[in-house]
C-alpha cells in the first residue's frame, strides 16, 4: 500500500472536521506535561470542542483550497487543533485561560467565522463571551427596560385613580 493511500484517510477526518466548523485555533503544545495535557483535552471536551494532533503536512492538505487555507502558514513544529461547531469563540477562549496557567501552550492563530487572525488578535477573541451569556446578558438589559417601563405605567395608572377620587 503506497503512502498516500494511508494517508489520505486522516485528510478526510481533518477535512469532516473542518466541515461544519466555525473556528479553528492552532496551538503548540511544546513542553505540556501528562496532567496539564490531560486537563486540557478535558476542558475543551466540556466546552464542546474537538482538539487533535495532526501532522502539519495532513493538516495542510486538508486545507487546500478551503476558507481555512490561510492557516498553512502557521503549521510550523508541533501543532494542535481545536475546532468549534457550536461556539465560535470557544476554542480561543478557552486555550487562552489555559495558556495563562500552562505558559508553554502558545497560540499560533486561528480562524473565526471565516476570518484569520494572528495570536494577538485571538487572544483578544478569547475575551468576548459565549454566544449564551452574550444572548443573556441582551436578555437582562430588555428585561430591565420592560421592567421599568411596567412600572412607570403602573405609577400613572395609580395617579390617575388618584385624581379621579
Amino acid at each position: 500500500m503506497a503512502k498516500v493511500e494511508l494517508k489520505q484517510p486522516i485528510v478526510d477526518e481533518i477535512t469532516a472536521l473542518l466541515a461544519d466548523a466555525q473556528a479553528l485555533v492552532a496551538v503548540d503544545y511544546r513542553g505540556l506535561t501528562v496532567e496539564e495535557d490531560t486537563q486540557l483535552r478535558k476542558t475543551l471536551r466540556e466546552a464542546g470542542v474537538t482538539y487533535k494532533v495532526y501532522k502539519n503536512t495532513l493538516i495542510k492538505r486538508a486545507v487546500a483550497g478551503t476558507q481555512w487555507e490561510e492557516m498553512a502558514k502557521v503549521l510550523e513544529g508541533p501543532t494542535a487543533i481545536a475546532v468549534s461547531t457550536e461556539d465560535a469563540t470557544a476554542p480561543a477562549r478557552v486555550l487562552f485561560e489555559a495558556s495563562k496557567k500552562m505558559p508553554k501552550l502558545e497560540l499560533k492563530a486561528g480562524i473565526v467565522a471565516g476570518t484569520f487572525y494572528d495570536d494577538q488578535m485571538i487572544k483578544v477573541i478569547a475575551t468576548i463571551p459565549s454566544r449564551e451569556v452574550l444572548l443573556g446578558r441582551l436578555l437582562g438589559s430588555m428585561q430591565g427596560t420592560i421592567a421599568s417601563f411596567a412600572r412607570v405605567i403602573k405609577q400613572i395608572a395609580e395617579k390617575g385613580e388618584d385624581t379621579a377620587a
